[in-house]
């Protein structure tokens, strides 16, 4: 059995796990989340720092630890792989963004095949945040899920810190070398499904999964998102 990581996206937090923790406990696994910094912790949103996101990972893992990031998540996780590969066991990128060497993820947004938040985001005056509008986000983010799992989503989401995803982050061996797998979401309306195959267009192909589920595979498919974990671990 395995020790699990579940590092959320933007707006989100530890909160978006419920569903997935038991259903990965049921499976015989260890499974933990955490709130990235400048989540629910009352920290001044335009102090956080990417290299932060990463620290706080890196302090939730040891050796025998698979982190999963989600959507913008994709970032901390490989970060703190390129900082310390040697404390975790590896990586599940679940609809998140992959980095290319240079690029923030602002940047890898802006070079999707198509801009979906477009209407969707509200920034912040003063440019440090920025929050989802609750009018598009439960048709962008949670258009299979039921819907009291909508509604505690809509009751939890909150600011996302600007600065982590605005910053780029270069990768090396060390986070080359690292084990990973990426679970793709076919019916996702914020990471474009074709734009996540690309991202992993030179990855095995028995490193790259699939379902047909929206951005938040969490609430849609718990039980067959913790399979999916599951079989990973296994070759992982």
């Amino acid at each position: 059995m395995a020790d699990f990581l579940l590092i959320h996206g933007s707006c989100h937090g530890a909160w978006c796990w419920r569903d997935l923790i038991p259903a990965l406990q049921a499976q015989g696994h260890t499974a933990r989340a955490i709130d990235l910094p400048g989540h629910c912790d009352g920290l001044d949103l335009a102090s956080v720092t990417l290299d932060q996101t990463a620290d706080a990972v890196l302090a939730a893992t040891s050796p025998d630890t698979i982190v999963v990031g989600h959507s913008w998540g994709g970032y901390p996780i490989s970060a703190a792989a390129e900082k310390h590969p040697d404390a975790l066991r590896g990586l599940i990128y679940l609809c998140a963004y992959v980095p290319v060497s240079g690029l923030s993820v602002a940047d890898m947004r802006r070079n999707g095949p198509r801009q979906t938040l477009t209407n969707a985001l509200i920034k912040h005056p003063g440019g440090s945040s920025y929050q989802f509008d609750p009018e598009h986000a439960p048709d962008l983010f949670y258009h299979d899920c039921p819907s009291e799992s909508v509604d505690y989503a809509l009751s939890n989401i909150c600011a996302q810190p600007i600065q982590p995803q605005a910053t780029p982050l270069v990768v090396t061996d060390h986070w080359r070398n690292v084990p990973k797998a990426y679970i793709r979401c076919a019916n996702d309306r914020v990471i474009p499904p074709e734009y996540q195959a690309d991202m992993v267009a030179d990855w095995p192909r028995a490193q790259v999964h699939h379902m047909d589920v929206s951005h938040s595979p969490f609430f849609a498919d718990p039980n067959g998102l913790a399979n999916v974990i599951t079989q990973i671990a296994k070759d992982m």
